[in-house]
C-alpha cells in the first residue's frame, strides 16, 4: 500500500474513532435526559469506546463464524453495554463532582493561578490570625467568646490587631462588624470601632494614569488646575482638589491603582472563610457568618464602582429637592466627568467635623442646632426618602463656612422599601406611646422571624425594655439600642441587612453627634422628631390627602362590589353557592408534580424491568441462540437488565442534579 493510501486509511480510521466517541457520548446524554458539558460527554464516549471493543470481542466474538443474525444481536447487546458504561460514568461524575463545581477545561490554567495566589494569601492571613491567638476560632475549637469581660476584651484586641494587619478588606470588615450590636458583645463593638481607614498616598504619576484612562484624554485638557498633593488618602481612594476650565472648583476622588484586584482576592477568601466557619463552628452558625460575609462582599464591590456612588448622590439630592429640604447641603456630582474609578463633584467650602471645632467656636454657631439639623436630615432620609447615608462618621460630615451641615461620600447608602419604612414608623409610634404590642408587631414585620417564635414572651420582654428605658423620669441613652438588639437576638430573630444598615447609620451618627456636641441627646431628639412627624401626619390636611389616596385606590373594587354581592345573595337564596378550587393552578406546582410522577414511574419501571431480567436469567431451557452457551431467555434477560439500568441511572442523575446543582449554582 502506498504512503498516500496509508495516510488516507489512517485519517478515515481517526474520523471513525471521533465519530464513534461523539455518538456514544451523545447517546448517553440523550438517554439520561440531562445536559452535560461537552468535555464530560467526550470523556464518557471515549470510555464507552475503550470498554466497548473488549465487550464486543468477549460477547460477539465467538459467534462470528456461527450465525450472522446471532452475531448482530450480540453486537447490539455489547453496544448497549458500552453506552451503559458511558451513562454510569456521567452519573458517578455528577454524584461526586457536580456540574458547575469545577471550572471549564479552558479555565483550568487561570483557575490554577488564582488558586495559587489565594493559597499564598490565605497562608499569610492564617499566620496573622495564629500570631494574634485566633487560630482555635478558625479551626472550630473556640466555639464562643470568653465568659469574663477581661477575656472578651483581650480577644477583641487580638481581633482588631489581626484585621488591621490584614489590610483594606479586613479593616472594612471590622468597621462593618463594629456596627452589628445585635451580633457582637459590647467589648468587640467598642474595640472594632477604633479601626481607621488610612493609607499612604499614591504617587502622582500613578494617579495621573488612572485619570487619563477614565477621562479618555490628558488631565490638562479637562482641568485648568489640579493639585498633585491629595487632600486625603484612604485605602480605596484618595481625594484631590482641582479647578475645571469653566472656573468651578471641584473635588476629584480617584481610586487607587490595582486596589480592585487586591480586594477581589481578599473578598473571595472572606466569603469562603465565612461558609467554612458556618459549617464547622457553632458560633458561625449562630451569627449567620456566611450571609454576613456575602452581604459585606456585595457592599464593598459596590463601593469600588464610583458610578454607583454618583447615582446614589444624585438620588439623595433629588429626594432632598422633592422635600424642599435645604437644611443640609450635598455636593453635586459631575456625571459627565465621572466613571468607574473617578468621581468629580463640586467642592463645598468648609471643614470636616474632625477639624471644625475651632471654626464653630469662633463663629459662635449653636452646636445643638447643627446636631439637630444633621439628625433630622438622616431620619427624614430613613423614614421618608427610602435612601439614606449609611456611614455618617465625622470624616463624612462637613461644617461649611456659612454654618451649615454638609454630607459627603455616598459610597455606602442604605435603601428601604415602603413596607419597611411603614413598619419602622409603627415601631417609633409604639416606642413613643409605650405600647409593647405595637412594638412587637412592628418588629416582627421588619425582621426575619422563625416559625417557633414566642410572641407573648417577646411582647413581655419589650414591655420590660420600655419600662427600663422610656418610663417617666428615665433618661434614654444609647444603651437602649444595645438592649433592643439583645432582645432581638435572644428570641432568634434575624435582622435583615437593610435594617442592620439603619442601625449602623444611627450608631455611627451617635458618635458623630457626640463629636459635634458632647451634650447632644440623640434619643430625646429622635423622640421629638417622631412626635413632630406624627403631629404633621395627624393634621386635617394630611388625613384628608391620605383618605383621598386610599379611596382612589379602592374605587375599582368598590365599583364591582354591589354586583358581586348581588350574585352571592342570589346564589345563596337558590342554594347554588359553591366554591371552585383549582388544584395545581400554578405552573411551578404542575412542573413539580409532573417531575415527581415521572421519577416515581421511572423508578417503578426500573425495578420491574430488573425483576423481570433476574427471572429470565434464572430460567433454564428455552430456545437456544448458541447451543449450550446462550438461550433466548438469557438474551431477553440481558436486554431487560440494560433497560432497568438505564431507567435507574436516569432517576439517579435527576436526584443528584436536583439536590446538588442549585447549591453549586448559588456558590458560583
Amino acid at each position: 500500500m502506498s504512503s498516500r493510501g496509508a495516510l488516507m486509511l489512517a485519517m478515515l480510521a481517526t474520523a471513525m474513532f471521533v465519530a464513534l466517541v461523539l455518538l456514544f457520548g451523545t447517546m448517553a446524554r440523550r438517554l439520561l435526559g440531562i445536559r452535560f458539558s461537552r468535555f464530560r460527554a467526550v470523556v464518557a464516549g471515549l470510555l464507552a469506546l475503550t470498554i466497548g471493543g473488549p465487550l464486543v470481542n468477549a460477547i460477539a466474538g465467538p459467534s462470528y463464524e456461527r450465525d450472522p443474525g446471532v452475531m448482530l444481536l450480540l453486537l447490539v447487546l455489547a453496544t448497549a453495554c458500552a453506552v451503559l458504561v458511558a451513562m454510569i460514568f456521567l452519573v458517578l461524575a455528577e454524584a461526586f463532582v457536580p456540574s458547575g463545581s469545577m471550572p471549564r477545561v479552558m479555565d483550568w490554567l487561570p483557575a490554577l493561578r488564582r488558586r495559587i495566589a489565594r493559597t499564598s494569601r490565605y497562608t499569610r492571613l492564617s499566620a496573622i490570625a495564629v500570631r494574634h491567638g485566633l487560630g482555635p476560632y478558625l479551626r472550630g475549637r473556640g466555639d464562643a467568646a470568653p465568659a469574663s469581660t477581661g477575656g472578651r476584651q483581650r480577644l477583641a484586641r487580638s481581633l482588631r490587631a489581626a484585621l488591621d494587619e490584614g489590610g483594606v478588606t479586613f479593616v472594612k470588615l471590622g468597621q462593618v462588624l463594629s456596627t452589628r450590636q445585635d451580633l457582637l458583645a459590647p467589648e468587640f463593638v467598642e474595640e472594632l470601632s477604633g479601626l481607621q481607614d488610612r493609607a499612604t498616598p499614591v504617587p502622582w504619576e500613578q494617579i495621573e494614569g488612572v485619570l487619563t484612562a477614565e477621562l479618555g484624554r490628558p488631565v490638562g485638557e479637562v482641568f485648568a488646575e489640579f493639585d498633585h498633593e491629595p487632600l486625603a488618602a484612604a485605602s480605596i481612594a484618595q481625594v484631590h482638589v482641582a479647578r475645571l476650565r469653566t472656573g468651578e472648583e471641584v473635588i476629584v476622588k480617584v481610586q487607587r491603582p490595582g486596589i480592585r484586584t487586591t480586594v477581589e482576592r481578599d473578598l473571595d477568601i472572606v466569603t469562603r472563610l465565612g461558609r467554612s466557619l458556618e459549617r464547622s463552628t457553632r458560633w458561625g452558625r449562630s451569627l449567620g457568618v456566611a450571609e454576613l460575609t456575602e452581604g459585606f462582599a456585595e457592599a464593598l464591590r459596590e463601593e469600588l464602582d464610583f458610578r454607583i456612588e454618583t447615582a446614589n448622590m444624585a438620588s439623595v439630592v433629588a429626594a432632598a429637592r422633592v422635600r424642599t429640604d435645604a437644611s443640609v447641603l450635598y455636593p453635586i456630582p459631575h456625571e459627565r466627568l465621572s466613571g468607574e474609578r473617578v468621581l468629580v463633584m463640586d467642592r463645598l467650602p468648609g471643614r470636616s467635623l474632625r477639624r471644625a471645632s475651632s471654626m464653630i467656636d469662633e463663629s459662635g454657631w449653636d452646636r445643638a442646632e447643627l446636631g439637630k439639623s444633621l439628625l433630622h436630615c438622616v431620619l427624614r432620609q430613613i423614614m421618608f426618602d427610602g435612601i439614606f447615608h449609611a456611614d455618617p462618621h465625622p470624616g463624612n460630615v462637613m461644617v461649611t463656612e456659612e454654618g451649615r451641615i454638609a454630607l459627603l461620600d455616598f459610597g455606602s447608602v442604605g435603601r428601604l422599601d415602603g413596607l419597611t419604612r411603614d413598619s419602622l414608623a409603627q415601631l417609633l409610634l409604639g416606642l413613643n406611646t409605650g405600647d409593647a404590642s405595637t412594638v412587637a408587631d412592628a418588629l416582627l414585620a421588619v425582621v426575619e422571624r422563625p416559625d417557633d417564635v414566642d410572641e407573648q414572651r417577646l411582647e413581655r420582654a419589650l414591655g420590660q425594655f420600655m419600662a427600663r428605658h422610656l418610663s417617666a423620669g428615665m433618661t434614654p441613652s444609647a444603651q437602649m439600642f444595645v438592649d433592643l438588639f439583645g432582645i432581638v437576638s435572644h428570641h432568634g430573630l434575624a435582622v435583615p441587612p437593610q435594617l442592620a444598615a439603619v442601625a449602623r447609620a444611627l450608631g455611627t451618627l451617635e458618635g458623630t453627634l457626640q463629636v459635634l456636641d458632647p451634650r447632644f441627646d440623640l434619643v430625646a431628639e429622635a423622640r421629638s422628631f417622631g412626635e413632630e412627624t406624627l403631629a404633621a401626619q395627624g393634621t386635617a390636611g394630611s388625613l384628608k390627602e391620605t383618605a383621598k389616596s386610599e379611596l382612589l385606590a379602592m374605587m375599582p373594587m368598590l365599583r364591582r362590589l354591589p354586583r358581586r354581592l348581588d350574585r352571592i345573595s342570589d346564589s345563596l337564596e337558590q342554594g347554588r353557592l359553591s366554591v371552585n378550587v383549582r388544584l395545581f393552578a400554578d405552573e411551578r406546582d404542575r412542573r413539580f408534580a409532573t417531575g415527581l410522577v415521572h421519577q416515581v414511574l421511572l423508578t417503578l419501571l426500573g425495578i420491574t424491568s430488573g425483576l423481570i431480567a433476574v427471572m429470565l436469567l434464572g430460567l433454564r431451557g428455552g430456545p437456544q441462540v448458541i447451543e449450550g452457551e446462550l438461550s433466548m431467555y438469557a438474551v431477553f434477560g440481558y436486554c431487560m437488565l440494560v433497560i432497568a439500568s438505564v431507567l435507574v441511572l436516569r432517576v439517579l442523575v435527576t436526584i443528584f442534579r436536583t439536590d446538588r446543582g442549585p447549591e453549586q449554582a448559588r456558590r458560583r
